[in-house]
């Protein structure tokens, strides 16, 4: 073994006892001798190790974040406040094993997800969890952070997931030297991580624990023990606190124990996260739309504290509401610096009398804006909250629908500017680089007023805009440009109908299936539907009742704007099929082998049910392919794939 291997895996054994066991055996004088060594052989030969440890210094900042699709979408959790909630999710896990289950219940955390991805041993990338399937290659970023390796002996391709953090030690000793102060961690490690120079990262020393594998390309699935025996295996930090219960009733007891702990850890956490041990059980649950069947996030009680209230603001919405907003002396609330709070409406300022310069009672919960529950206390100088009667942005007589106050005018511009942001939004348009700011500035300086004005906008147009230079304009229009052809749910959502959000919005495309068949609906269809209530239903036979609206579809079609539904069956080679990719592809990217197994009639699945009609398999397929023999499913190899993408 030549001096620079010994050296690397002495160096990589003494850091994994120091960031990952808590239990350094060296002194950092020993350690810093042997890396200077280190560092000079690899000068001087002008080669290194992929597992070096020189390689997780900071280097140059990058110049943005590159996007990058994961092999396995990151699902969120679904979340309970209440032990009768977790309560429902435990029977509910009973009913279908039809016995009582084993468990597992680990500390929450409150960070930034990442994911990183290894291949035939190697670490090749990390990303942020993002919408759950692309995130942000942020690899620069954590190789600066020693909590997990370089080199691992699984040779598979895998990804493990983990939650970034930043101790509440390392913060408070980062603060007291700091030119500008981090308020708490949970921005100070998604700030860390999410930062385009990777010196700043590493001097903010955030680490990562892991908690999962997010995708396993050989072998069987893992259980949630098992996957917690392979990350510790394999050399990545986890937290000590893992708990494996056989019964509802150890769960509940586990949440107590920590609860009553969490205040005395080092790292901030909001709850505790329960998920089904069995693997197999895992797999007859399954997924909804947004989170595992088989977990589930319990929130703690939410915090309260007292503050003064200084202001009350009225900020008009997308659809005229004004929503008071209250200005707050700044508290500490739950590891963040409070300084706002959301008020409902007039009428729940009357209920809970608040009044200004009293002192309220505010409580953050479940990582939205605070609430204020009311007033602990009046002075001599606490006055009434005033109800206005005109529009703060442009001065229109209010009108008062129940208990909430409206601006009429469409043209208002605060509205105007919401209604352009929420339509180019990721879940609605999706027309990336188009902000709030964006839309402020071509309402105001280029009199944009329908959405249909954006597809008439022209590199001139943003010439003369502060911000906007050549690449930055041809992006923007590229994208817009690209958004012409919007699946019909994204669309339905994006142009804003009352009451309609984005699951109403994917429940109206796969019944009505087109623009102008939900146009033509009745109310008897609509509330017939399982998700459509009276007060949504007549929102949409309003909505399309409105001239404006019905002026804006047409304008909207006249410049290109065609919803397509996704669904519609396509016809091709893998019409009928319900097709799953295992292993890796020499010539396609996973990504792009399934849109062009959907552009031809097929359905892509994660996994092989007994629904699957056809595997394609590719190097170093694992446990799917195993899988899919047993039950006798079709499977063909890359060859014959190809083939048939070209009959």
């Amino acid at each position: 073994m030549g001096r620079k291997r010994e050296l690397v895996d002495v160096l990589n054994k003494w850091a994994y006892e120091y960031y990952v066991l808590d239990n350094p055996t060296v002194s950092d004088k020993e350690y810093d001798a042997l890396y200077d060594e280190l560092k000079r052989l690899e000068e001087e030969s002008g080669e290194a190790y992929a597992d070096s440890p020189t390689r997780r210094v900071g280097g140059d900042p990058i110049k943005g974040f590159e996007k990058h699709t994961h092999i396995a979408r990151l699902f969120s959790l679904d979340k309970s406040v209440t032990k009768e909630e977790l309560q429902a999710f435990l029977t509910r896990v009973e009913k279908t094993a039809g016995k009582e289950t084993a468990y597992t219940v680990e500390y929450k955390f409150d960070g930034l997800t990442v994911c990183l991805t290894y291949d035939k041993g190697a670490f090749v990338r990390a990303t942020t969890r993002g919408n759950g399937t692309v995130g942000e290659d942020v690899t620069a970023q954590v190789l600066t952070i020693k909590s997990f390796p370089l080199k691992i002996s699984y040779q598979g391709l895998l990804e493990v997931r983990g939650e970034a953090v930043i101790r509440l030690s390392v913060l408070d000793e980062y603060n007291k030297t700091a030119a500008e102060p981090l308020k708490n961690a949970r921005n100070a490690a998604a700030g860390a991580i999410r930062n385009l120079d990777p010196k700043i990262t590493a001097s903010r020393r955030p680490e990562i624990y892991f908690y999962d594998i997010n995708y396993l390309s050989e072998g069987a699935e893992l259980s949630q023990t098992q996957a917690h025996d392979f990350l510790v295996k394999e050399g990545f930090k986890v937290f000590p606190y893992f708990k494996v219960c056989q019964t509802g009733e150890e769960v509940l007891a586990a949440i107590d124990e920590i609860e009553s702990e969490r205040r005395k850890i080092d790292v901030l956490t909001d709850g505790a996260v329960i998920k089904v041990d069995d693997a197999a059980l895992r797999e007859e649950m399954g997924f909804t739309d947004k989170f595992p069947r088989w977990a589930m996030a319990y929130k703690f009680e939410a915090e309260e504290v007292t503050t003064l209230l200084k202001e009350v603001v009225w900020q008009v919405g997308r659809t005229g509401k004004l929503t008071p907003l209250a200005l707050l002396e700044p508290v500490e609330l739950g590891g963040a610096t409070v300084s706002r709070a959301t008020l409902n409406n007039y009428g729940d300022i009357i209920r809970k009398d608040v009044k200004l310069g009293s002192r309220v009672l505010v409580r953050r919960s479940n990582e939205v804006i605070p609430e204020i529950l009311g007033a602990t206390e009046h002075t001599q100088n606490s006055r009434e909250v005033e109800k206005p009667t005109l529009c703060p942005a442009c001065g229109c007589t209010l009108e008062e629908v129940g208990a909430h106050l409206f601006c009429p005018n469409r043209a208002c511009l605060p509205r105007v500017v919401a209604r352009l942001d929420h339509y180019a939004s990721k879940n609605a348009m999706n027309i990336d680089g188009f902000s709030e700011s964006t839309a402020q500035l071509l309402v105001e300086k280029k009199g944009v007023q329908n959405f249909s004005d954006l597809y008439r906008l022209t590199a001139e147009d943003f010439a003369d805009l502060e911000g906007f230079k050549d690449k930055k304009i041809g992006n923007l229009l590229t994208a817009i440009e690209r958004s012409k052809a919007p699946a019909l749910d994204a669309f339905l959502f994006a142009i804003g109908v009352a009451g309609i959000g984005r699951v109403a919005a994917k429940d109206l495309a796969v019944r009505f299936k087109s623009v102008e068949n939900l146009k033509a609906a009745t109310f008897d269809e609509l509330i017939g539907m399982e998700n459509i209530g009276e007060i949504t239903a007549n929102a949409i036979l309003e909505y399309f009742k409105d001239e404006s609206n019905l002026l804006e579809l047409a304008a909207l079609e006249s410049v290109g704007v065609r919803p397509v539904w996704s669904e519609e069956k396509k016809e091709g080679v893998f019409s009928g099929e319900s097709v799953v990719l295992t292993g890796s592809l020499s010539g396609y990217k996973r990504s792009e082998a399934q849109k062009l197994i959907e552009a031809r009639g097929g359905v892509c699945q994660s996994s092989v049910t007994t629904k699957t009609t056809l595997v394609i398999a590719g190097e170093e397929a694992g446990s799917k392919l195993d899988k899919a023999k047993k039950l006798g499913i079709k499977i063909i190899d890359e060859e014959r794939f190809k083939q048939m993408l070209e009959e």
